[in-house]
């Protein structure tokens, strides 16, 4: 069998071509790099590529078996599945707002947050998470607030054993790094008790960037030339990672988490009207 591209975006375009092939009535859009928009819902493929490369020379039959299995039994109809079943399984993600630039906000199961960002909603099944739609809301008479709040819940107890990694800079300041490389490591920003966990660390109230959905990066908020070196590469990483979320900063104190941004002139951090969240 044919070998599949090894570039992520080259390979969300071959699976979507595969997939108009078989089920060429299906609506199928480019959501991002290893992400598929499918009748309005969102694919996400991170799954699929990683079995991919651990097995190239078997490519293709691995992605044509995905999609077969993706179009039979209850897989596909996971947006029919009761609200017993889907409870455990509900999982945050931060996005930026600038997805409904290619979904219908009115579709999407979301509550709004800070820094240009919102929160979405996916059920996590082994091969596949699948967002969670505003009609599902409706069947299962929950709101989007309960799902926020089930969600959080699960994203505690979904791996309370996080490897950190702690850095110790030249200039002063403190980091510590979470890549756990599950779809979660930026949602753990909304994790309840993260500044009892990192605040010891960093000596108190401290700052995340969280550049794109498999970045989470916490670190003390000086010396400002720690932080503007920190500043420079979480810019870059938004620009360049894919499922980017965003270039600015969260401040994260005991009462909650609250945006931050950025001036070139002034490389010390300043508040956002937005409250803590």
């Amino acid at each position: 069998m044919s070998q599949m591209p090894q570039e992520p975006e080259a390979f969300a375009e071959c699976v979507a071509s595969m997939l108009h092939r078989m089920q060429p009535e299906t609506e199928i859009d480019l959501g991002g790099p290893n992400e598929l928009v499918i009748d309005g819902r969102r694919l996400d493929l991170e799954n699929l590529y990683r079995m991919v490369a651990q097995d190239q020379e078997r490519g293709t039959e691995i992605v044509e078996h995905y999609l077969d299995q993706l179009f039979t039994g209850e897989t596909y109809e996971i947006t029919d599945v009761s609200f017993s079943f889907a409870k455990p399984r509900i999982m945050p993600r931060i996005q930026p707002v600038s997805i409904f630039q290619h979904l219908s906000r009115e579709l999407v199961a979301h509550v709004p947050w800070i820094n240009n960002t919102v929160i979405v909603f996916v059920t996590d099944l082994p091969n596949m998470t699948v967002s969670i739609t505003t009609e599902q809301l409706v069947r299962w008479g929950v709101t989007a607030d309960d799902l926020d709040e089930i969600a959080r819940a699960n994203l505690d107890s979904y791996a309370q054993d996080l490897t950190y990694q702690f850095i110790e800079s030249k200039e002063g300041g403190r980091a510590v790094i979470i890549t756990e490389q599950d779809g979660y490591d930026a949602a753990r920003i909304l994790m309840s008790d993260l500044h009892n966990r990192l605040a010891p660390e960093l000596g108190g109230n401290f700052f995340v960037a969280a550049p794109a959905r498999d970045m989470f990066v916490a670190f003390s908020p000086n010396p400002d030339p720690f932080v503007g070196r920190i500043h420079s590469r979480v810019t870059q990483d938004f620009s360049r990672l894919p499922y980017p979320i965003t270039p600015d900063l969260f401040l994260v104190t005991r009462d909650g988490v609250a945006g931050s941004v950025s001036s070139d002139e002034d490389l010390g951090w300043q508040l956002d009207d937005n409250e803590a969240a």
